[in-house]
């Protein structure tokens, strides 16, 4: 199982998820997804994104448990 901690990344720089929407240009939906857990998939582009925003690595927005 893969967990994404994009909630808590987010909740850690009070944004919304209209914010990271806006700031990295990827869908509204998709973003919702992944904050919610429910996304299947995710394209590496969307991924690459996100850890820019974040200044983070893969390993720090995603987890395998």
């Amino acid at each position: 199982m893969i967990k994404c901690h994009l909630a808590r990344l987010m909740g850690e720089r009070k944004m919304k998820i209209m914010d990271v929407a806006r700031e990295t240009g990827l869908n509204r939906n998709t973003v919702t997804l992944l904050y919610k857990e429910t996304a299947q998939r995710i394209d590496l582009d969307a991924m690459d994104k996100l850890c820019e925003l974040f200044d983070c690595s893969v390993g720090d927005l995603f987890e395998r448990c």
